[in-house]
């Protein structure tokens, strides 16, 4: 029950004996459990770990405190929530360093070889391309796909392009935002795309826009508001193939299935308000937390008012704090 939080089953039942009888000894667990010695020296060594067990007071240092359950596991999912949003922040300077990276590279190309990276100026350029891309697919299309909800007519006009991708046995896994669950007409689209073979996961932010054929051919497009002149970059050389394959297999792991949907169950900060939260706490302005997350400005201030609210903060600076002290973010998260 409790591996999502890093106990193994034998920690486990560990932990359950000791909160069923806190006061039995070593001895009482280990032949109750079935245990050997070692075995349960282990399980508690994990447990004090985990801060959920700590040496009794008194003049036997067998005997252990357990932690009241309630505090210890919030402290628990506490620690875990800010080890997540240091690893997003991570992959986001990471996502950050291959697009400036891509866009920094010299179109040179070497002797008697193709350039490794090449400029595409203009939208019906990059469309084109694009469309090209999903056209030849042999093997697998993978993509990032930043930015909310598509109007209806560019979601049938794709259908019969993904029907023909699948029927041809290629298998495409899209990374989408979180947004898109906020939006019928995608969500009744994805839906159909997932039932015919598709494969969608989703995250609250994403910094670039990528499609990947058959790991030979990428289209790389940066987010980026101040440069709209930027375009895009058609990547083929193998290592740096190499290096975008990588990268989406790490967002790829760490993102939600499309149809599990995030909830906000006891009143917990859904996927797109806890990314939200980190990007006010590093000092995003509203328009730039809406391009990361794919909404309007007007939608990224209502969810900065309503995080506000749930924070029971007055001011952006108080909030940070607010969420720093309640595991949201790490406890040394920059304030705006």
């Amino acid at each position: 029950m409790l591996d999502p939080l890093g106990l193994d089953s034998t920690t486990e039942a560990v932990y359950q004996a000791m909160l069923g009888d806190p006061c039995a000894s070593r001895v009482e667990h280990s032949a109750r459990l079935r245990l050997s010695a070692d075995q349960l020296d282990r399980a508690i060594a994990k447990l004090s770990e985990m801060e959920l067990i700590r040496p009794a007071e008194g003049a036997d240092p067998q005997r252990v405190h357990v932690v009241n359950p309630r505090l210890g596991l919030e402290m628990l999912l506490a620690r875990q929530r800010a080890e997540l949003a240091a690893r997003w922040q991570q992959l986001e300077q990471g996502e950050a360093a291959v697009a400036e990276l891509l866009c920094r590279l010299t179109p040179t190309p070497p002797a008697g070889g193709e350039s490794p990276v090449t400029h595409l100026d203009g939208v019906d350029h990059i469309r084109d391309y694009a469309a090209r891309l999903y056209g030849e697919a042999e093997e697998e299309i993978v993509a990032f796909a930043a930015g909310g909800g598509r109007p209806e007519e560019d979601l049938d006009a794709g259908r019969p392009l993904s029907q023909r991708l699948l029927a041809r046995g290629v298998r495409m896994r899209t990374v989408h935002l979180d947004s898109i669950h906020s939006d019928p007409p995608t969500v009744a689209h994805m839906s159909w795309l997932v039932s015919i073979g598709g494969e969608i996961r989703t995250v609250p932010s994403l910094g670039i826009r990528m499609i990947l054929a058959d790991r030979r051919r990428a289209l790389v497009t940066a987010l980026d508001d101040q440069d709209r002149s930027l375009g895009a970059l058609v990547v083929t050389g193998r290592w740096l193939i190499t290096a975008l394959g990588a990268f989406f297999e790490t967002i790829w792991e760490r993102a939600e299935p499309f149809s599990r949907a995030e909830e906000d169950e006891d009143h917990r900060l859904t996927g797109q308000q806890h990314e939200s939260l980190r990007l006010l706490a590093r000092g995003y302005t509203d328009e730039a937390i809406a391009k990361r997350l794919g909404v309007s400005p007007r939608t990224a201030r209502r969810i900065a008012t309503s995080l506000l609210s749930h924070l029971g903060a007055r001011s952006r600076f108080q909030a940070g704090v607010h969420a720093a002290q309640r595991g949201y973010l790490p406890a040394d998260s920059p304030s705006p």
